[in-house]
């Protein structure tokens, strides 16, 4: 159950940095309200049982990558091939995080 709150709070992470890098109005802002503590409580839970370092790490390489790739496909950041490589290497790099512990 840990694992599953990190990752729907990566998510949520991702949703309120987007939500913050469009806060010129009161709904985006609202977004980043809701979403950041959220984010924020489920990541403190999911550190009830999962290492504190591997926890964060996931949590920052989820909400990091998605926040990557919505920017890539709303055309707010180019996308290119070594951005994609350099995404796969840090969701490799969280995975593995997990399987050497």
């Amino acid at each position: 159950m840990a694992w599953l709150v990190l990752l729907i709070s990566g998510c949520l992470e991702a949703v309120w940095a987007t939500a913050l890098a469009r806060a010129n109005s009161w709904r985006p802002m609202l977004v980043v309200a809701v979403a950041m503590p959220a984010s924020l409580a489920g990541l403190a839970y999911a550190m009830t049982s999962v290492p504190a370092g591997t926890a964060y790490a996931v949590w920052v390489g989820v909400g990091a990558t998605l926040t990557v790739l919505w920017a890539m496909l709303t055309r707010r950041e180019a996308a290119s091939v070594a951005r994609m490589m350099l995404l796969g290497l840090l969701v490799g790099s969280v995975v593995g995080l997990e399987a050497v512990a």
